[in-house]
């Protein structure tokens, strides 16, 4: 299976994965269905709307078009909300997903029509609970604060009305959003209440368009997780910090090459941060808008870095050491997921023999 001459057996790989954003996995039928019920100003046919919503796949890197894909305007009742949620989620078993910390940004969802948002995130949360029950897979979730939307201040009332909500399925709290022009600085008291607090650990986007001063100001913030870090491989300093102290980089190949903020994708360094013993995992971001998935990003990593199952089950298995569950549940999870790998080692012996995986 040298150089994803057959991609399609990692669909059927268990993965877990830490750093993909509700608002960018969307099921695409859904959406058309309740863009055309809200008479919404759309393509009337769905493979236009098809181009309309996502990333053209074979494009340049293009930021402001990337972003230009996310719209929160679709939702016109909490059942638009359910609806998509529910849908989205239950899609997640096609992409091989084991255990999922799901993060989303309430705002998204409740903002153009002002719905309460702690409502919206509960409702989010209780379809996606259903779905992934009957899906099988395990799911708990990060609350999305979008840097370039609001200040700290509008955060911590926020980050209130979450811990108010008391749903021990909340287990983090992501920071992303514009870091260029919203350095992590700005939202310090944010962060020292959070921290004080202890009821949440934290994952902070830094270091994908900005350089590692930035990674370093979310260890500032004592964020337990880096989304994308790309930067950290010109640090060398930085990397042997994340060894000593476990802090893994949430990394993600295709989405890092669409926005430009590494572009070379053969050359993305998470091959080599991996070979280092740097802590990564491997995401999938936000893989409607892509025209992705996460098991397209595991042949890509397969054809770039040459990696195995042995490599998948170790980037894994970072991910299980470094998710938000607790010790007794992280030793569980493990012990579930190494049985799962044997038993997609069993259904695939000849790539084995071939030595392929």
């Amino acid at each position: 299976m040298q150089n994803s001459e057959n991609k399609n057996v990692w669909y059927s790989f268990p993965k877990v994965e830490l750093h993909r954003h509700l608002e960018g996995t969307f099921d695409l039928k859904t959406l058309f269905r309740i863009a055309k019920k809200n008479r919404l100003e759309v393509p009337g046919d769905y493979p236009t709307f098809q181009k309309f919503f996502q990333f053209p796949k074979d494009s340049k890197p293009d930021f402001q078009l990337f972003l230009s894909k996310f719209k929160n305007t679709w939702y016109r009742s909490q059942e638009d909300v359910f609806d998509i949620t529910y849908d989205s989620v239950k899609a997640l078993k096609n992409d091989g997903i084991f255990y999922i910390e799901l993060r989303f940004n309430p705002e998204h969802f409740a903002a153009y029509n002002d719905f309460d948002r702690q409502e919206i995130t509960t409702i989010i949360i209780q379809a996606a609970n259903r779905a992934a029950a009957e899906a099988g897979v395990r799911i708990k979730y990060l609350i999305t604060f979008n840097r370039g939307q609001y200040d700290q201040k509008y955060f911590i009332n926020l980050y209130r009305k979450i811990v108010d909500l008391k749903l021990d399925d909340i287990v983090g709290i992501d920071l992303a959003g514009d870091e260029e022009n919203f350095k992590i600085g700005l939202f310090s008291d944010l962060f020292k209440i959070i921290n004080d607090e202890k009821k949440y650990k934290t994952t902070i986007h830094a270091g994908e368009v900005t350089p590692s001063s930035e990674i370093w100001a979310a260890l500032e913030m004592q964020a337990a997780r880096i989304g994308h870090g790309t930067s950290t491989i010109h640090d060398v300093k930085l990397q042997e910090h994340l060894k000593k102290n476990r802090i893994p980089l949430e990394q993600c190949i295709t989405s890092n090459y669409q926005t430009g903020s590494w572009s070379d994708e053969p050359n993305h360094p998470m091959g080599r941060l991996f070979r280092l013993g740097v802590p990564v995992t491997i995401n999938s971001d936000d893989p409607t808008i892509q025209d992705t998935d996460l098991s397209e990003d595991y042949a890509k990593a397969e054809k770039y870095f040459d990696f195995t199952v042995e490599d998948f089950t170790a980037l894994n298995l970072t991910a299980i050491e470094t998710c938000f569950l607790s010790p007794a549940e992280k030793e569980g999870l493990k012990k579930d997921y190494l049985l799962a790998v044997e038993k997609f080692r069993k259904t695939h012996p000849a790539l084995l023999k071939m030595g392929a995986i």
